[in-house]
């Protein structure tokens, strides 16, 4: 008799056990999923940003920061003076073209040399297509007073006129540079350029590539300011399309001696 009874427990604790076993999985299962809900949420949250690394008394620190952040500027941090006349001198260097030029863009009685105008609009022409258009003169006079206030150190082009550019984009409408100068702290020229605005102008900061963006806007357009860490060719390549001419943009000066 007390082996049968022994024999009744054996069993009903088996029983037990077999039981427990299906439920110990879905639980396992259940956490595997909660888990990768989580993973799947936090990779989802950050999309658009980017990982950022400084050294703090030693210590590396990390943060995630936005890839892209942009705000119309404030009117009262813009200029209210008058902006003194530029040298005129401009040293500038096309990285996408390996040229550069040395040129003053006035004449002897302080008009535009449009002869000197020309042969920076050389320089900022479009890449992939060639075209060339006339700058905005606003903004090689802007160019003008970063050469003069930077020590006359050369001014590096990285991209000036883009034909091949959607039309909302300054640089189609031959009003906007990116530019760097070696030696020089990226934020040191935007707070430089900053202080040149009156009105009318985005200037924007690019820590990845390591350039400034400068351009003019249509009048009555706010003053724009953005901070983009995303890189170079980090967007998709678009297909290469001829694009027919909008007249948004004055036609090419022709060089004068």
């Amino acid at each position: 008799m007390a082996l049968l009874i022994a024999a009744c427990l054996v069993v009903a604790s088996g029983s037990g056990w077999a039981e427990a076993a299906p439920n110990a999985k879905a639980a396992a299962r259940s956490d595997s999923k909660s888990s990768g809900n989580k993973r799947s949420k936090k990779k989802s949250s950050d999309k658009g940003t980017k990982k950022e690394c400084s050294r703090v008394n030693g210590k590396k620190k990390c943060k995630r920061v936005a890839m892209f952040q942009g705000h119309n500027a404030s009117r009262a941090k813009l200029r209210t003076e008058p902006l003194a006349k530029p040298s005129g001198d401009v040293w500038l260097r096309a990285e996408n073209l390996a040229q550069e030029v040395r040129v003053n863009i006035y004449k002897d009685d302080g008009s535009l040399n449009e002869g000197s105008l020309a042969q920076l609009d050389e320089l900022f022409r479009c890449k992939q297509t060639g075209e060339v258009r006339a700058v905005r003169s606003e903004l090689y006079e802007q160019l003008s007073r970063i050469y003069d206030h930077f020590g006359g150190k050369r001014v590096d082009l990285v991209s000036g006129f883009r034909f091949a550019e959607r039309s909302s984009s300054r640089h189609f409408h031959a009003s906007a540079m990116d530019i760097r100068i070696t030696g020089v702290s990226i934020r040191d020229m935007y707070a430089y350029a900053e202080s040149l605005d009156g009105g009318n102008m985005g200037i924007g900061l690019y820590p990845t590539s390591g350039f400034i963006h400068v351009d003019f806007r249509a009048q009555g357009e706010p003053s724009y300011r953005w901070t983009d860490r995303s890189g170079p060719n980090s967007g998709k390549k678009s297909k290469k399309s001829k694009k027919k001419s909008t007249n948004r943009t004055q036609p090419a000066r022709k060089p004068v001696s």
